[in-house]
């Protein structure tokens, strides 16, 4: 058994102090084809510290494609042969944690300089200390697209909960080729 590590009180006395907000609204999250859209990890990614499932999504399209992306251009060689699914998701929250923006996220102590960097540590310690305290989730800013992501809390979930609205194979090479010709700048 690991031994536990006691919480920041200064963390957890600025978190009591949000009241928490109700979301109902369309998300869009990406998957391997195989996957069950809902099917949540603990992946030890920036909102989670690998103790307990989250379901990461993103409020806009291109923030979903964007992360994606992302993490599958840190590989050596970009997969070719997976297929990801991008799906719309209506989902009902009842008491999330909403960072704003990210003077709200610097405010609990994380480097804005660095937010968009795979260092995790406090943003890991926010979503611990947020679920400690009975949020289901984390509206926060995406690292990758300027857009809001919405990190859920799996246990604090029931299946009425999600509606699944529309799926879509995602062609890697016509959304780069879309990106470029849109926006002039090669995906990063």
């Amino acid at each position: 058994m690991s031994a536990r590590i006691a919480r920041d009180l200064a963390l957890l006395d600025a978190l009591e102090g949000h009241a928490g907000i109700s979301f109902q609204g369309d998300v869009w999250r990406i998957v391997r084809q195989e996957r069950d859209v809902l099917q949540a990890s603990p992946s030890g990614a920036r909102w989670d510290p690998g103790t307990f499932d989250v379901l990461y999504t993103s409020l806009e399209r291109d923030g979903a494609l964007e992360e994606i992306y992302f993490h599958l251009s840190r590989q050596p060689v970009f997969p070719s042969k997976m297929r990801s699914v991008l799906h719309q998701i209506t989902v009902r929250t009842r008491r999330t944690l909403r960072l704003a923006d990210l003077a709200a996220v610097s405010g609990l102590g994380v480097p804005t300089e660095t937010y968009g960097a795979l260092d995790y540590g406090r943003t890991q310690d926010i979503a611990d200390a947020a679920d400690f305290l009975g949020f289901d989730g984390i509206i926060a800013p995406s690292a990758r697209w300027p857009c809001q992501n919405l990190i859920l809390f799996m246990d604090k979930f029931t299946p009425a909960d999600f509606t699944l609205v529309a799926s879509e194979v995602v062609d890697w090479t016509a959304w780069q080729k879309a990106r470029t010709s849109r926006t002039g700048v090669l995906p990063s």
